[in-house]
């Protein structure tokens, strides 16, 4: 119980420090999207398809650093970097509560592909959130190959450490932020 609670605050130190990227340094925005290069690297080499996936998409979004925690109640957030045609157009936050049977923290990468112009607009806008039901498909080799978009969006998940232990509810937020 006490290295949950070690790990519990280690991903909430992460959530808070990740957290208020939009109005943020230079350098801080620059470390995002070498990030957000490192994790577009790692997803194709993961699985090798996404990089049709990432060259067809009208845009997309890597959130290259999200941290998740909670007992209970929990949350998650993390910055990322938007791209039309692989050039940055913007960076993004994404921020998340959920409740239910939850315990535990874990980092993962996240990466949603816009299928169109309208979902990519509406993302841009600030419009955009992923309810309860949405879901993700874990990264391993080939899982690209049979998914399609839902609602004009696909989104996969990467884990990068931690254990977490859920069955709860929650939503994803977005906002955008132009470069």
């Amino acid at each position: 119980m006490k290295n949950l609670k070690i790990i519990l605050v280690i991903v909430m130190a992460c959530v808070i420090n990740t957290t208020p990227i939009l109005g943020q340094s230079r350098a801080k925005k620059n470390k995002i999207i070498a990030d957000s290069h490192t994790a577009k690297a790692e997803f194709i080499k993961k699985d090798p398809l996404m990089k049709g996936l990432f060259e067809k998409a009208s845009g997309y979004v890597i959130f290259p650093n999200v941290g998740k925690g909670g007992i209970g109640i929990g949350g998650a957030a993390g910055n990322g970097v938007v791209y039309v045609h692989n050039n940055i157009i913007g960076m993004a936050k994404l921020s998340q509560l959920s409740i239910g049977f939850q315990a535990g923290g874990q980092a993962y990468r996240e990466v949603i592909f816009f299928e169109s112009k309208e979902e990519l607009e509406r993302f841009k806008d600030s419009r955009f959130e992923f309810a309860a039901q949405a879901s993700a498909v874990a990264v391993t080799e080939g899982a690209s190959a049979n998914v399609k978009y839902t609602n004009g969006v696909m989104v996969f998940t990467m884990q990068k450490g931690g254990l977490m232990y859920e069955a709860s509810i929650g939503g994803q937020k977005f906002k955008f932020n132009k470069l």
